[in-house]
């Protein structure tokens, strides 16, 4: 009786891919960019996406995907990706990192299979502190607010 309220369920495709982000990513539309990066070259929609499940960890299902994506803003993995990473890696899943970053008025996202030898791995601290001077950026407010979506150029 009420099936028109029922959202039709997109098909599932691709394989079983493991997003690893920092908080501060959650609900935006960069992370809406994110996901559409990762079905692009990935072929893949089967992504546990952490936002979906708020603060409570996921790392169990590492061990079930074929993909960690690690995503990277300014080049820094926060204390939470860094962590989720070295699981990835003890479990030999396949390891892509999406780094971000500002050219410009534009997010640039550069995607790189396995992990840049330049990616900086921050401790809890840095992380705080990371997120705070982020959070407060100018940066932060092309993210969250969508002020400018994003380009995916190759290199920055």
């Amino acid at each position: 009786m009420l099936g028109f309220l029922k959202r039709k369920k997109k098909e599932v495709r691709g394989p079983f891919v493991y997003l690893t982000e920092p908080t501060f990513l959650y609900h935006t539309r960069t992370e809406k960019a994110i996901l559409e990066i990762i079905e692009e070259k990935l072929s893949s929609n089967n992504v546990l996406v952490p936002s979906d499940y708020g603060m409570r960890d996921t790392s169990d299902r590492i061990k079930e995907a074929e993909y960690l994506v690690a995503v990277a803003p300014l080049g820094k993995f926060s204390s939470l990706v860094c962590r989720e990473v070295k699981i990835a890696q003890e479990l030999g899943v396949k390891i892509c990192t999406l780094l971000i970053a500002r050219e410009g008025n534009e997010l640039v996202y550069l995607w790189v299979e396995g992990i840049p030898e330049d990616v900086e791995w921050l401790s809890p601290e840095e992380t705080m502190e990371f997120t705070k001077t982020f959070i407060n950026s100018e940066f932060m407010d092309q993210i969250k607010h969508g002020l400018i979506f994003g380009s995916r150029k190759r290199e920055w």
